[in-house]
C-alpha cells in the first residue's frame, strides 16, 4: 500500500457484500465530485457539503438507477478528502454497474482499508483509534462496543500522548546535556526525571495489565468446562447454549477435542469451551484432548469445574479440587466448583463448603441463572472499570510491554549512574514504543499490516 500523498480518487462498496435493499458506494479523492456529476442527473458541482440529492444515475443514455447521492466537501468528510456516497439498490448487478461507471470516468478501486488509512495519514484521527473503527465494526455485544467506541474517541490516545511529551521534553533536556558534555551541566532535573519515571511506569503498567480484561471483552469472555468424563459437561454447554452443541454419552471419553460457542449475557459475550474429561488414560487421542483441556482452563477466565453425585469421597475429592486449583488457576482467574445432577443427589456435600459450590441440573436446567450470575462476576469487573481506559490490542500491549522495559533500565541506569547518553538511548525507545501505538512516529511497516485487515469499503 502506497502512504504517500495520493492524488487518485477511489471508490469501494461500503455496505455488505451481496444483495439487500440498498447498497452503499463510496467515492473518496479529489475528483470525486467532478467524477460522480458526470453521470448523475441534476449538477452537484456547487453542491454544498452535507447535502443529499436524488436523481438518476447514468452510463451516458442508459439509466442504472435511482440513487441518493450525499456529497460531503474536502476537510468535511471521514476521510478528509472531498467525498462522495451512492446509495443505490441492493441487487448485486446494479452493485457492480455502478462500481464499472465511476471506474470508466476516472476513479480506482480501493485497496483494503485505504478509506481509513487515507482518513489517518489526514489527521483526521491517529492509529489506535482507526484500529478502535476496526473493533467497533467487527464488534459482537455491548461491552465489546462500548470498549472501541471508548477507544475511537482517544480514550488511550490521550492518556499516551500527554506521557510521551512529558519524556519528549526531558529527553530534549538530555539531549542538550550531550551537547555540552564536556562542559559538565546538568538541564534535567534527575529527581523530577526519577519521579516522572516512576509514574510512567504505573500508567503503563495498569494499562497492560488491563490486557487481559480487555481483549476477553473483544474475543469473548472464555469460559472453561473441565472435569471428569460422565459429570455432564457437554449437558451444560447444550443447556447453556439452547442446542445440541456437543454429543452426550454415556461412554466415558466421548469428547476428546474441546467444543467451543459463544453466547451472549448481559450484553458481554462469552466463549464457553467444553473439554475432554480429566482421567488416567492409555488411549493416545484421548490423552492428546486431556492435554488441550489443561491447556483451556489455563487461557480460560472462568473455569468451571464439575463434580456430580457419584464426587462423595471427601479426602479424594478436596485433593483433587485443590490440586487443580493449584496447578492450573491462576489469581486472576474465576473458579467455580459446580455439582451437577442435583435431582440424583442423596448424600451431603458439606465438605466442599470452602469452594462454595453451585448445586445445578444441567439435564433439568436447574439454577443454571444462578449459574450464570456466577460467571458474569468478569463482566462485573468490566462494569466497574467501563469508564477506564482497557487495552485490547495485542499490538499495543506488545508496545506497552517494551516500553515498560525499557522505562525498568532508565531507572536501573540512573541508580547506578549509567552514562548519560545511555539513559537517553532508553528514553528514545520508550518514547517511539508509546508513539508507535498512536503512529506518532514512522511506522509504514506497521501501517501496512493494520490497514491491510480492514474490509475494501473501509
Amino acid at each position: 500500500m502506497n502512504f504517500g500523498i495520493n492524488a487518485d480518487t477511489i471508490c469501494a462498496l461500503s455496505t455488505a457484500t451481496g444483495m439487500g435493499a440498498i447498497a452503499v458506494v463510496r467515492v473518496s479523492g479529489p475528483q470525486s465530485i467532478t467524477i460522480v456529476n458526470q453521470i448523475f442527473s441534476k449538477d452537484i458541482a456547487k453542491a454544498e457539503s452535507h447535502t443529499a440529492h436524488f436523481g438518476l444515475l447514468k452510463d451516458e443514455s442508459q439509466i442504472i438507477d435511482e440513487v441518493l447521492i450525499n456529497v460531503f466537501h474536502l476537510n468535511q468528510s471521514f476521510t478528509g478528502e472531498e467525498t462522495v456516497e451512492i446509495a443505490c439498490h441492493g441487487s448485486v448487478f446494479i452493485q457492480q454497474a455502478v462500481l464499472q461507471l465511476l471506474l470508466k470516468h476516472g476513479c480506482r478501486l480501493a485497496e483494503a482499508g485505504e478509506f481509513t488509512m487515507r482518513a489517518y495519514m489526514n489527521g483526521r484521527f491517529d492509529l489506535a483509534q482507526a484500529e478502535a473503527i476496526a473493533d467497533l465494526i467487527a464488534s459482537r455485544s455491548a461491552a465489546a462496543h462500548r470498549m472501541a467506541l471508548t477507544q475511537m474517541r482517544g480514550g488511550v490516545s490521550k492518556q499516551l500522548a500527554e506521557l510521551r511529551q512529558q519524556l519528549i521534553d526531558f529527553a530534549a533536556l538530555i539531549e542538550l546535556e550531550l551537547d555540552f558534555g564536556e562542559e559538565d551541566v546538568e538541564f534535567a532535573d534527575r529527581t523530577r526525571l526519577k519521579l516522572l519515571i516512576a509514574e510512567i511506569m504505573q500508567v503503563i503498567d495498569k494499562l497492560r495489565k488491563s490486557f487481559h480484561l480487555g481483549n476477553a471483552i473483544k474475543n469473548g469472555i472464555p469460559v472453561a468446562i473441565v472435569g471428569a468424563p460422565n459429570v455432564g459437561k457437554s449437558t451444560l454447554l447444550n443447556a447453556l447454549l439452547n442446542e445440541d452443541k456437543a454429543i452426550v454419552s454415556e461412554v466415558p471419553g466421548t469428547t476428546r477435542d474441546f467444543i467451543e460457542d459463544e453466547i451472549i449475557i448481559k450484553g458481554v459475550s462469552y466463549r464457553f469451551v467444553d473439554t475432554a474429561g480429566l482421567r488416567e488414560t492409555t488411549d493416545i487421542v484421548e490423552n492428546l484432548g486431556i492435554e488441550r483441556s489443561f491447556k483451556k482452563a489455563g487461557e480460560a477466565s472462568v473455569v468451571l469445574y464439575l463434580l456430580d453425585e457419584r464426587n462423595h469421597k471427601v479426602k479424594e475429592t478436596i485433593e483433587e479440587l485443590n490440586a487443580f486449583k493449584n496447578n492450573y488457576i491462576q489469581s486472576n482467574q474465576v473458579f467455580i466448583v459446580v455439582v451437577n445432577k442435583l435431582e440424583l443427589i442423596d448424600n451431603e456435600f458439606d465438605f466442599l463448603s470452602d469452594f462454595q459450590p453451585i448445586f445445578i441440573s444441567a439435564k433439568a436446567q436447574i439454577n443454571l441463572d444462578q449459574l450464570i450470575d456466577s460467571i458474569t462476576v468478569v463482566s462485573e469487573q468490566f462494569t466497574e472499570q467501563q469508564n477506564e481506559v482497557l487495552i485490547s490490542n495485542a499490538r499495543h500491549f506488545d508496545a506497552l510491554n517494551r516500553a515498560y522495559d525499557n522505562l525498568v533500565r532508565v531507572t536501573e541506569g540512573m541508580n547506578t549512574q549509567l552514562p548519560t547518553d545511555l539513559i537517553a538511548m532508553d528514553i528514545r525507545q520508550v518514547i517511539n514504543h508509546i508513539g508507535s501505538i498512536t503512529g506518532a512516529v514512522d511506522v509504514e511497516e506497521v501501517l501496512g499490516s493494520i490497514f491491510s485487515k480492514f474490509c475494501i469499503g473501509k
